[in-house]
């Protein structure tokens, strides 16, 4: 029985929220970053960005407190309201491609994390859970929703129609042109709807967030139980049939002191190898990949012997090629943080992994298809971990529009 409560948002004023809205710092290099601080002194980016305000890069738990400071000053000047009543947010986004993501802006509860009630599907490391539990705990707020998805339910999207019905509180375009909406929701009748059919599900799944939502775990275990807004985390849930997944490409520094030959003939035992020539390729079944190496493409099929899995793991692709080809062959043990490897989100076009290649920043590259939602939740449901980079997806919130306070 998954659990849903309102909460009192932190949340810019109307006129505000277009400017405040900013991608997640990550997204940025320092260029592009500095340049929105620049035109922008309402922009979230002067928060989680304090050192700009000293033109000094600020780290550590310093940075942590200048954030809180920040953070502060934006509720003096009246940038940001809180919510009088506790509420759900209806949360729309119109894409560029005019893909459409609706769900609801929530507090998921702790407890339903530990009790697996809300299912993982990746590993986190301890040393980044430490730190966002400690940032977490300094700053005393988030403002990057974990992104949850459910089955679909006619029920939920019947609620949501008529809540949007009305005149959204936000509507605004960013200069990706996607466009965002989001109607507060504190009718308790409406509330109590939404909770009830939630209730009457057995799981959410994680689709983005494991380190979010971990941090908020260890943060929990920090706070007595009386403190209730401690020991739930802010949440966008979504149907599945609206997750937008993506792979992620590998790009490999070096063969791992082979040449290309040997590196053709290591391959050959667990592949059938086809050059494709200078013509891209990308794969069209599982199991399935795609390579490129000195300048030219190749398809590589699983040998039809391998094909015996036994676990969902066992089948998925990235965990595959990891078994087949970067731990043997390539000598890559350490998925996360071997600097051999980087990872590139399969929304971008092949054609730039095929020029870090050929100007010898890169040694090889590797393609597959994009991890599907069963997988996903076939892997979360037997307790089972994907490796990291798995799958790259949207949507992804704007910083800033929503706030959950401790």
């Amino acid at each position: 029985m998954a659990k849903i409560l309102p909460f009192h948002a932190v949340r810019p004023t109307r006129d505000k929220v277009g400017l405040v809205a900013t991608r997640a710092y990550q997204f940025y290099d320092q260029v592009g970053r500095d340049h929105r601080m620049a035109q922008n002194p309402f922009s979230f980016l002067h928060i989680i960005n304090p050192g700009y305000k000293f033109q000094k890069e600020i780290t550590g738990t310093k940075r942590f407190e200048l954030v809180r400071n920040r953070y502060q000053e934006f509720k003096d000047d009246g940038i940001f309201i809180k919510e009088e009543q506790p509420a759900f947010y209806v949360y729309r986004i119109v894409d560029r491609e005019k893909n459409i993501f609706c769900g609801i802006v929530a507090s998921a509860s702790v407890e339903d994390y530990e009790n697996d009630i809300i299912k993982k599907h990746e590993d986190t490391l301890e040393d980044r859970e430490t730190l966002f539990t400690e940032y977490l705990d300094t700053v005393g707020f988030n403002a990057e929703a974990v992104l949850l998805t459910y089955k679909n339910s006619d029920e939920i999207k019947s609620i949501l129609n008529k809540v949007m019905n009305d005149r959204a509180e936000y509507e605004f375009t960013t200069t990706y042109r996607d466009t965002h909406h989001l109607w507060p929701v504190t009718d308790t009748a409406t509330i109590a709807q939404l909770q009830h059919a939630f209730a009457s599900m057995d799981s959410l799944y994680i689709a983005d967030g494991h380190h979010r939502s971990s941090s908020s775990a260890l943060l929990s275990k920090n706070h007595p139980k009386n403190q209730e807004s401690y020991h739930s985390f802010m949440s966008f849930l979504i149907p599945e049939s609206e997750l937008l997944i993506y792979e992620f490409n590998r790009l490999i520094k070096d063969l791992n002191g082979l040449d290309r030959e040997a590196f053709l003939i290591a391959l050959d035992s667990n592949f059938r190898i086809e050059n494709r020539g200078a013509t891209p390729y990308k794969p069209s079944k599982k199991h399935h990949f795609s390579m490129y190496l000195d300048g030219a493409y190749y398809s590589l099929y699983l040998r039809h012997r391998l094909r015996t899995f036994d676990t969902p793991l066992d089948r998925l692709d990235t965990h595959i090629l990891y078994e087949t080809v970067l731990k043997p062959i390539l000598g890559i043990i350490d998925l996360r943080n071997d600097d051999r490897i980087t990872y590139v989100d399969g929304r971008r076009d092949i054609s730039s992994l095929k020029d870090r290649i050929d100007n010898k920043e890169f040694a090889v590259s590797f393609g597959m298809l994009p991890v599907t939602i069963n997988e996903l939740k076939e892997i979360a449901d037997a307790g089972l971990k994907m490796p990291p980079k798995s799958t790259y997806i949207e949507p992804k919130l704007r910083s800033g529009v929503t706030i959950y306070e401790f």
